[in-house]
């Protein structure tokens, strides 16, 4: 026992070492230098791709984005976008948590002020293959995809990228994500579970995840993202009626007269807005820039959204299809046959299994001591919060710190929260879909107080 003890220790102090001492070589060909039209930074950053299945010829890729200070004692997070089919570089990484933003032109980047690698190393990565960078030699691949597939190669990719990154061994590793990564996530840390059970040297030292407006479970998000959409006005009674006398939300097959019902909902009753974010200005096709009024102008200013750019992810597009951004990344070596998108639609439209439910699955996770939280920003029609708190609820879990609202500064309310027995809850105020890009400064207080263990503050 007091070897094994020592190996540990050992193993732990090797991959505390800052990477400068030892640097195997194709971690090394895996640094960028600089990308085209970025400020001066003082961190680290790598990508590059880990095939995952070479039979298929599958390989992810991935953006890592060293902390900004002591790289070295920080914990490493893995950051994944939903969909299923979208990017975490064009969303993750260049409109919510990465530490660079793109600027209007396509041509330059400027600092995020509320970079999530500020406390910890971020690992983005496109998955599954098909997604952004990330490709399959076997075209029938982008067409049979699904969850247990996604889930196998995201393990398989984590224990490959670290052979390469060995100073991340054994060093404590959280994951991240929103929407269809309520999926990706408990899933995979499901897999990362049962691989450091079976395994005589486990190394993926996972502690827990965070997952916001995170998809959980078909039935209760159908009946809860319903009742957003009237309690928020958005549909009138009669649809509203309509949709839930017609809908089975236990099946994912809808009648005929569920068609209608919804596609009236969304063709004329909720008009132009931003189903992802219900309150802010959407981005117009004709000219890319949103349509503000004085008024509206400084509404928004007074709420905290202003600074808030719909348009954000028709930046990326333009940026990461250039040839430069594409060298200096190391991304579509071997010539990907179509364009970097933000989503891709053949994977969305032909994704072939969703677990149902992710409920028995947290419950599994919860047992297993996982640092466990989920947030909800308030304004999201697509996965909202009463769609979250309806299926988290049915965990009937017992509540250990009832409901209270969390401060982010300056006396304001950032949310609400409930601590239960094995899972916290907290809203965001204020925030849509893709909570770091609509409230920076509340999404980094609530990361950076997931990690730290605490509870969020109540003053």
């Amino acid at each position: 026992m007091a070897v094994q003890v020592r190996l540990v220790f050992c193993c732990f102090i090797l991959s505390s070492i800052p990477s400068i001492f030892a640097v195997p070589k194709d971690q090394e060909m895996d640094r960028i230098s600089k990308l085209p039209g970025q400020p001066p930074v003082g961190f680290s950053q790598f990508s590059g791709y880990v095939a995952v299945n070479d039979e298929d010829g599958r390989a992810l890729f991935y953006w890592l984005t060293e902390a900004t200070s002591n790289a070295h004692t920080k914990p490493l997070v893995l950051w994944l976008n939903g969909g299923p089919g979208c990017s975490s570089v064009a969303y993750g990484a260049s409109e919510e948590i990465g530490p660079f933003r793109i600027n209007k032109d396509a041509s330059s980047l400027y600092l995020n002020k509320y970079s999530w690698n500020r406390v910890a190393n971020i690992l983005f990565l496109e998955s599954p293959a098909g997604v952004g960078f990330s490709y399959t030699n076997t075209s029938s691949n982008l067409k049979d995809s699904g969850d247990k597939r996604t889930a196998q190669d995201a393990l398989t990719f984590l224990v490959r990228w670290m052979s390469r990154f060995p100073q991340y061994k054994y060093r404590d590793f959280y994951m991240s994500g929103e929407s269809y990564a309520g999926h990706y996530i408990p899933q995979l840390a499901q897999k990362i579970y049962d691989y450091n059970k079976n395994s005589s040297h486990p190394f993926i030292n996972l502690k827990g995840f965070i997952v916001g407006n995170a998809a959980t479970d078909h039935y209760y998000d159908g009946i809860g993202t319903v009742t957003y959409w009237w309690s928020h006005s958005i549909i009138s009674d009669k649809t509203y009626k309509s949709i839930l006398k017609n809908c089975n939300f236990k099946s994912d097959e809808y009648s005929e007269k569920c068609d209608d019902a919804l596609s009236y909902a969304l063709d004329y009753e909720f008009g132009n807005i931003d189903h992802y974010s219900i309150y802010t200005p959407s981005c117009t096709a004709s000219t890319g820039k949103p349509v503000l009024s004085p008024t509206l102008k400084n509404t928004l200013i007074r709420s905290g959204f202003y600074g808030y750019d719909p348009c954000t992810e028709n930046y990326a597009e333009k940026y990461y299809n250039r040839p430069d951004v594409q060298k200096a990344m190391h991304a579509n070596s071997t010539g990907i046959p179509y364009k970097w998108t933000a989503c891709s639609d053949v994977l969305g439209r032909n994704w072939k299994d969703s677990q149902a439910s992710m409920l028995p699955t947290y419950k599994k996770l919860i047992a297993a001591g996982l640092r466990i939280w989920v947030f909800s920003g308030d304004t999201d029609s697509v996965v909202p919060v009463t769609a979250t708190r309806l299926s988290l609820n049915h965990l009937n879990l017992k509540i250990k710190v009832p409901w209270y609202p969390w401060y982010s500064g300056a006396g304001q309310v950032g949310g609400w929260t409930e601590v239960y027995d094995g899972l916290t809850f907290a809203t965001v105020r204020g925030a849509g879909h893709e909570v770091p890009l609509i409230q920076p400064r509340r999404g980094f207080i609530l990361f950076r107080t997931f990690l730290s263990g605490n509870d969020l503050p109540k003053s």
